[in-house]
């Protein structure tokens, strides 16, 4: 870090500390999406408000980056412009942080949702797929039909790791459910989501999730008189008829904890995925409609999570084919939950 040395004739109005003080701590953040007053690029920029509250810090963002050539360009603009730190919020963006890195060894990197490191590129995500089973559970106390829908982005890990936790948890408390899914391929496209709700309440679901970034699947529900869970942040204002409860992000602790560690030189590259127990992910307060049995059901689940009294994905566990891929009295190991790639039985749709 640079640093401004203060005019000799100030010292003698200095009691204590040093004759030097160090420039802000300059911190940037990429965004997949427009920041806007919900949904995933907000969580993470409610984050950024935390970082941007500490001393001695500044903090700025650019949103709305596409995957690829794009971001490389942004996150090089930032590494050129003195950052210090640069968090790149989106799984497409890993790749071109890497390459960014390799060039900026002063510079820390952090990116969210992959998992490629380098000795000062970091990459961390949070175990959402523990908020994404509690979620389900109320999904499959609710349904009448026993039809969920699901409408996803891409076919990636952590997006299949995220429907079957909600699988699971959905069929915890209704085995007769079945969650049908719907791939969009884009992360933020309002219309297109609503669309992929709309094409799940075709063929009879009665509760629509999401791995999008827009309220578009939940007002969908809304529109059509049946029940939706949201995701990223509470979005019951947008459908407050239909909102049963989402999956939500709480960035601010780890991102002002990464921080910190990096003002004190303590920081190291590593892989965090922290969850309920760090308080980075959770779920948002339930719609009224939701029965009060139901509510202590997944509270009482929370709290078995939380303190690791209970895994979500523990055997036995079988895939779409009827074949067991989690013996009983087994866990998933985390390396295998990274790179997920089949779908629990009880799910309709395939990975493409």
């Amino acid at each position: 870090m640079m640093r401004k040395c203060l005019p000799l004739f100030l010292l003698a109005f200095l009691a204590l500390g040093s004759t030097c003080f160090a420039e802000d701590m300059k911190v940037g953040f990429v965004y997949v999406s427009p920041v806007g007053d919900a949904g995933y690029s907000y969580a993470h920029d409610q984050g950024r408000l935390a970082v941007e509250a500490m001393d001695g810090v500044t903090t700025s963002f650019v949103e709305s980056v596409a995957e690829g050539q794009d971001s490389e360009r942004v996150i090089m603009n930032m590494a050129r412009k003195g950052y210090d730190v640069i968090f790149a919020t989106s799984y497409g963006y890993m790749d071109p942080m890497l390459k960014v890195a390799k060039d900026f060894p002063k510079v820390k990197f952090l990116h969210c949702s992959g998992y490629k490191n380098a000795e000062n590129m970091a990459n961390y995500f949070g175990r959402i797929y523990q908020a994404r089973y509690l979620t389900g559970m109320v999904a499959g106390a609710m349904t009448k039909s026993n039809v969920l829908g699901y409408v996803a982005a891409f076919p990636i890990p952590e997006v299949i790791r995220g429907i079957n936790a909600f699988t699971l948890g959905a069929q915890a408390v209704n085995p007769d459910v079945q969650v049908r899914v719907v791939w969009t391929k884009t992360w933020y496209d309002p219309a297109t989501e609503k669309e992929a709700g709309k094409s799940l309440l075709d063929v009879g679901c009665d509760v629509i999730a999401q791995h999008q970034d827009s309220p578009g699947p939940q007002e969908a529900a809304q529109e059509r008189g049946v029940y939706s869970v949201g995701y990223n942040t509470d979005m019951s204002a947008f459908a407050p008829k239909s909102h049963l409860t989402a999956a939500t992000w709480n960035w601010g602790p780890f991102y002002t904890e990464m921080v910190q560690q990096i003002k004190d030189g303590t920081w190291k590259s590593d892989f965090y995925w922290h969850g309920l127990d760090k308080g980075i992910v959770d779920i948002a307060p339930f719609g009224e409609m939701v029965p009060a049995d139901v509510q202590k059901t997944v509270l009482d689940k929370k709290a078995e999570i939380a303190s690791g009294a209970y895994q979500v994905f523990s055997g036995p566990i079988k895939d779409q084919a009827g074949v067991e891929k989690v013996a009983a009295g087994t866990v998933m190991a985390d390396g295998d939950l990274l790179g997920f790639n089949w779908f629990v039985q009880g799910v309709v749709g395939t990975l493409e």
